[in-house]
C-alpha cells in the first residue's frame, strides 16, 4: 500500500461506521425481482474503488454536525448515480478493464450494462423522494442532467485535436466534478447550512472532483497499469485530447505536434510509446500536475470555511493527498 492510499484510508476511516449504514441501504435498494439487475449492479459496486462521492457527503455531514438517517439514503443515491454513469461510460468508451477486472459490459454485454444503468438512475430518483426535500431533488436532478451533457460534450470532442484547456475543463467540470460538487452540497443542505457555507461545500466538491480527474488524466501517461486497474493509453485509443496531450502539443516541436494530432484524430495507439515520451519530454505532465495543484488548493481554501474538527481536517487531507495519487 502506498503512503497516499494509506493516508486516504485514514480519512475514509472517519466515516467507516456511516459507510456501513450506506452499504445496508445499497443492499436493500438493489433488491429487484429481475435477477440480472442485482447481479450486474452488485458486480460493479463490489469492484472496490474508494467510494469518494458518498464519503464526501458523509464527511461534510460530519463536519457540519448532521447525524440524521437521511445521510445514508442520499449517500447511497450518489453511489447509484455514479455507478450508472460508469456502466454507461464503459459501453460508450468500449472499455474492457476497470479497477483491475473486466468491465460489466465485457462480462454481461452492452445491452445489460445500459439497461441496468437505467435501473440505477431510476432507483436513485425513487430514493430521492424519501428525503421529502425539494432542494435535494433540485440538486440531484441538476447534477444528473449536467453529467449527461458532459458525456455528450466529450463524445462531440472525440478525435478533435484542436481542443483547448478551457474546453477540456468544461467537460471535466460537467462529467466528473459535478457529482463531487452535488455530494458536498447535499451534506450542507441536510445540515441546514446558510447559503455561504453551502456554497463553500459546493466549491470544495467541484475543485476536488476537477483535481481528481486531472490527476487521472496524468496517470494515463505516467501510471502503472497494475496500480491503476485500467489499460494505460486508453484515452489516446478513444481519441480523447486530455490536458497532458494539449500541453504537449503547445510545448512540443511542429513534428511532435503533428504526431500527437494524428494519433488523436485516428484514435490509434500504435505510436503510444513515442507519444508518452513526448508528453514527458515537453514537461506536459508537470503543467497538468500544476493545474491539479491549483484545483486542490482551491478545494482547501473552501474547506477552511467549515467548522474545525476531524471531518474538516479529513476534507483538507483528501485535497492535499490527491497530488500524491498513483491509482
Amino acid at each position: 500500500m502506498t503512503a497516499h492510499s494509506s493516508s486516504t484510508a485514514s480519512v475514509l476511516a472517519l466515516v467507516a461506521d456511516d459507510m456501513a449504514g450506506v452499504d445496508a441501504v445499497v443492499a436493500r435498494r438493489l433488491d429487484s425481482g429481475v435477477p440480472l439487475v442485482g447481479e450486474v449492479s452488485r458486480y460493479i459496486i463490489s469492484a472496490g474503488g474508494k467510494r469518494l462521492r458518498p464519503a464526501l457527503l458523509l464527511l461534510v455531514c460530519g463536519a457540519l454536525g448532521f447525524r440524521g438517517e437521511q445521510r445514508f439514503n442520499l449517500a447511497a443515491v450518489v453511489e447509484f448515480i455514479h455507478t450508472a454513469t460508469l456502466l454507461h461510460d464503459d459501453v460508450v468508451d468500449e472499455s474492457t478493464l476497470r479497477r483491475g477486472r473486466a468491465t460489466a459490459n465485457e462480462s454481461f454485454g452492452n445491452p445489460a450494462s445500459v439497461l441496468v444503468g437505467d435501473f440505477l438512475y431510476s432507483r436513485a430518483f425513487q430514493m430521492m423522494l424519501d428525503a421529502q426535500n425539494v432542494r435535494v431533488m433540485e440538486i440531484l436532478a441538476d447534477a444528473t442532467n449536467v453529467i449527461a451533457e458532459g458525456e455528450v460534450m466529450q463524445l462531440m470532442n472525440m478525435h478533435d485535436a484542436s481542443l483547448d484547456e478551457a474546453a477540456y475543463l468544461r467537460v471535466i467540470r460537467s462529467k466528473t466534478a459535478k457529482l463531487f460538487e452535488a455530494s458536498a452540497r447535499l451534506g450542507a443542505v441536510l445540515a441546514g447550512s446558510p447559503p455561504a457555507l453551502e456554497q463553500a461545500c459546493s466549491d470544495y466538491g467541484q475543485a476536488l472532483g476537477t483535481a481528481f480527474q486531472v490527476i487521472d488524466d496524468v496517470l494515463d501517461y505516467d501510471g502503472d497499469a497494475a496500480e491503476m486497474g485500467k489499460n494505460l493509453g486508453d484515452d489516446l485509443r478513444e481519441g480523447k485530447a486530455t490536458l497532458p496531450l494539449i500541453a504537449a502539443m503547445q510545448r512540443g516541436t511542429a513534428q511532435q505536434r503533428d504526431l500527437i494530432r494524428a494519433a488523436i484524430e485516428s484514435g490509434g495507439a500504435g505510436e503510444l510509446e513515442r507519444i508518452v515520451a513526448i508528453v514527458r519530454e515537453t514537461g506536459a505532465l508537470d503543467v497538468t500536475r500544476q493545474a491539479a495543484s491549483a484545483e486542490a488548493e482551491r478545494a482547501m481554501q473552501a474547506a477552511r470555511l467549515l467548522p474545525p474538527g476531524p471531518c474538516t481536517e479529513g476534507l483538507l487531507q483528501l485535497a492535499a493527498q490527491l497530488l500524491q495519487r498513483r491509482n
